[in-house]
């Protein structure tokens, strides 16, 4: 059964910090790179960081230097501490595989967490 469930959104002040959680379903995580995505109003999703089951990681230009992905295999979690928030980090923030995973050939999402980033 796929399931992504994330949490740990909420609202920050800017220059404020939340993390991220996103516990994943075995079937998933274990071999997989994983991502954490974001969704801004009136703005396509976009993948902010990204770990491979090897630890290897890669973040957007957006993000660098204020975001760390991690993961725990034991606990098939992804992690993402924000750091330095700002008013245009405010999104629904979601995890996946990367690239997305399919069901019925359409991209599956959880539920997202809603960050919200007040000036």
């Amino acid at each position: 059964q796929v399931q992504l469930v994330e949490s740990g959104g909420g609202l920050v002040q800017a220059g404020g910090s939340l993390r991220l959680s996103c516990a994943a379903s075995g079937s998933i995580f274990s071999i997989n790179a994983m991502g954490w995505y974001r969704q801004a109003p009136g703005k396509q999703r976009e993948l902010v960081a990204t770990i491979t089951s090897g630890g290897f990681i890669n973040y957007a230009d957006s993000v660098k230097g204020r975001f760390t992905i991690s993961r725990d295999n034991a606990k098939n979690t992804v992690y993402l501490q924000m750091n330095k928030l700002n008013p245009e980090d405010t999104a629904v923030y979601y995890c996946n595989k990367v690239p997305p995973i399919k069901v019925s050939g359409k991209d599956y999402w959880g539920q997202g967490t809603q960050v919200t980033v007040s000036s």
